[in-house]
């Protein structure tokens, strides 16, 4: 099995990321399941703005794109920026728009039978509209969405240290994460067996 990890964090490499490390933990539970997991950093992939696959010469979405056709699970991972979704995760979903029109072999939409989580990370609260965002952008575009397939980590209103700065709060995020792991693997195995047919005419 193979999952991707789209980190939508607004610093590029190599600068620690908070978003990362978080996400590093519902990564490193799937890596002891024996997933194969891909990690990328939108802001460093020159993804272009666009709802196609291809925006043409050099776009990086369609290496991304590539590694979601190739995975059963996918994570979208984004800081949290005036209570909303990074504008970087935005565009990703903007671009994974075009998946509504990519059927499968079956006639299946592309990201049928595949699994979708979010973790989100920021000192401000705000996490659950985030959460609440791109879960229901990833169920239009076809993913499975498991029961706590997330996992986030915040300080509450106001100012303060972030997530790479404090102990406070990690132990709830990590259980939670670890959690939000075995849901994706279960309900990715279970697709896996018996598939979601595609859609009537």
């Amino acid at each position: 099995m193979r999952a991707v990890v789209v980190n939508c964090t607004l610093k590029g490499a190599p600068e620690p990321s908070n978003t990362d490390a978080l996400a590093e933990v519902v990564a490193g539970d799937l890596r002891a399941r024996g997933v194969e997991v891909q990690t990328f950093r939108a802001v460093d992939e020159n993804i272009a703005p666009g709802v196609a696959t291809d925006m043409g010469e050099g776009d990086g979405w369609p290496r991304i794109h590539d590694a979601l056709m190739a995975s059963e699970i996918l994570i979208v991972a984004t800081p949290t920026w005036v209570g909303r979704p990074s504008s970087l995760a935005q565009r990703v979903i903007e671009r994974m728009d075009a998946m509504l029109s990519e059927t499968d072999d079956n006639g299946r939409p592309v990201a049928y039978n595949r699994v979708a989580g979010v973790v989100v990370t920021g000192n401000e609260d705000g996490a659950h509209h985030v959460i609440s965002e791109i879960a229901g952008a990833l169920g239009d575009i076809g993913y499975t969405v498991p029961g706590q397939a997330w996992t986030y980590w915040h300080l509450g209103p106001g100012a303060g240290p972030n997530y790479l700065d404090t102990e406070q709060g990690r132990e709830w995020s990590h259980k939670t994460g670890r959690a939000m792991a075995s849901n994706l693997y279960a309900v990715a195995e279970a697709l896996s067996a018996r598939p979601v047919p595609a859609p009537p005419e």
